[in-house]
This record gives C-alpha cells, sequence and structure tokens, in this order.
C-alpha cells in the first residue's frame, strides 16, 4: 500500500511541469496563500465564477487531495467566456508542504511549488507559461477569530524570461459563527497592488462553503473591477 502511493504521488508531481493557472490559491475566496492544507487522505473541489467589468468572464475549478500528510496537490483551470465564445484560458497545477502547522494563537508556515499558463488567444497564439514558487506565513490571534496570512514568492515567466518578486497580505476575521470576512492585497514586482476582500460562509462547517468578493486594481490610467462568487466542497477522509 505504501508502494502504491508513494508511485500515486510521483505521477503527480511529474505532471506539475506539464500542467498550468496564473497563481498559487489559498482556501477561496483568498488568493493570498495560507499556511494550511486539507486534511490528510481528504479532497477538495474549489470553484468560482468571476464577473470582470470590462472584458471575458471566467469561471474555475481547482480540485485537490491530500495523499501523505502535510502535503496538498492541486490541478486545474478556466474556461473563458467572450464574445459567446468559449475557451480554455489559464491551467493550474501545484504542490503545497506544510513545513509547520498552523495552531490557534501559534503560527504555521508552508511552501508553494508550481506551474501556471495562460492559453493563447487563438490556436495559433502561444501560450505563456510561468513557474512559482510561494512561502505561505500565518499567524492565529484570539483562538482563530483573526488570521494574518503573509505571502513572499518569485515567479519565473517563461514567455518574458524574466523572474518577478510575488508577495500577499491577507486577514481571516470571524463576524459570527460560519461567517468570515476576507480582506486582503497582493502583486508582483513592476506592477500596482491588487485589492481583494468578502465574505465567506460555511453552510456545513468544515464540508461547504460559499463566498462573494469584489476586488479591484488601478492601473496607470484606468481602474479594473471585477466580482466573484464561489462554492468549495469537502469531502471526510477516504483515500488509502
Amino acid at each position: 500500500m505504501h508502494g502504491l502511493r508513494m508511485s500515486f504521488i510521483r505521477r503527480l508531481l511529474l505532471l506539475l511541469p506539464a500542467l498550468a493557472s496564473a497563481s498559487a490559491w489559498a482556501a477561496r475566496p483568498m488568493i493570498t496563500d495560507d499556511a494550511r492544507v486539507v486534511d490528510h487522505k481528504a479532497c477538495q473541489v474549489e470553484s468560482w465564477f468571476r464577473k470582470n467589468h470590462e472584458g471575458p468572464s471566467t469561471f474555475w475549478a481547482v480540485p485537490g487531495c491530500s495523499p501523505v500528510e502535510n502535503l496538498e496537490i492541486s490541478v486545474g483551470g478556466a474556461l473563458e467566456r467572450h464574445d459567446g465564445q468559449r475557451r480554455q484560458s489559464d491551467s493550474l497545477a501545484q504542490a503545497k508542504f506544510l513545513v509547520r502547522t498552523l495552531q490557534p494563537n501559534d503560527w504555521g508556515a508552508a511552501i508553494t511549488l508550481g506551474r501556471s499558463v495562460e492559453r493563447g488567444l487563438t490556436a495559433h497564439a502561444r501560450d505563456l507559461p510561468s513557474h512559482f514558487v510561494n512561502i505561505p506565513l500565518s499567524y492565529s490571534w484570539r483562538n482563530d477569530a483573526a488570521v494574518l496570512h503573509l505571502n513572499l514568492g518569485r515567479r519565473d515567466d517563461r514567455e518574458l524570461r524574466k523572474q518577478f518578486n510575488t508577495w500577499g497580505l491577507g486577514s481571516e476575521v470571524v463576524l459570527r459563527p460560519n461567517l468570515q470576512l476576507i480582506v486582503e492585497t497582493y502583486g508582483e514586482s513592476g506592477s500596482r497592488a491588487f485589492l481583494h476582500g468578502g465574505l465567506r460562509y460555511w453552510v456545513i462547517p468544515n464540508r461547504v462553503q460559499i463566498d462573494t468578493t469584489y476586488g479591484t486594481e488601478r492601473r496607470s490610467h484606468t481602474q479594473q473591477h471585477w466580482f466573484s462568487i464561489g462554492l468549495r466542497l469537502l469531502s471526510p477522509p477516504f483515500l488509502p
């Protein structure tokens, strides 16, 4: 059984260079990553619809599992709808390793490695791949009533042949049982920061979660806005 599990892990890790997204993802609805992984031998599916104020709308689905304790592997992608046409716009593969478990009133740390690909707009356009590494640090206050997340990372843009420093600062604040406020800012070197916030609600605690968010990015002459609504499903442990 141990040999089968290690073979399964090796195959998933070998997929990382061949698969693809835009960045490392945390638990919905945050983009800033957290120092947590899904429960050992359990899986989750995170999905969301994002409506941009200007430009195409996208639907994301990212399944993830923890076949080995302290390791979470996620593979997913996005469908884009623009001018009545649908296409696969992005894809993602990443592995998150938990370095220090986050406990109430304490801190935790993890490291995420992955590859993302932005698909070409046409059949003849080139895909835009990137590799990334990210280090999430999380700190808990007041028995998890407030949790702060700090991200520091690096993205290797294979198309531009340049590297970018990435960062994120986010928070989760409990407003009432099963309801959390999410606020974050994130970005990378050479670009302005994104602002993102919303609400996360557990319909069934630790099993079914819904969320809604609003985000904005100010550029030199314009300001982008988007709205998202998401669904997250978590399983009990079932993997061998």
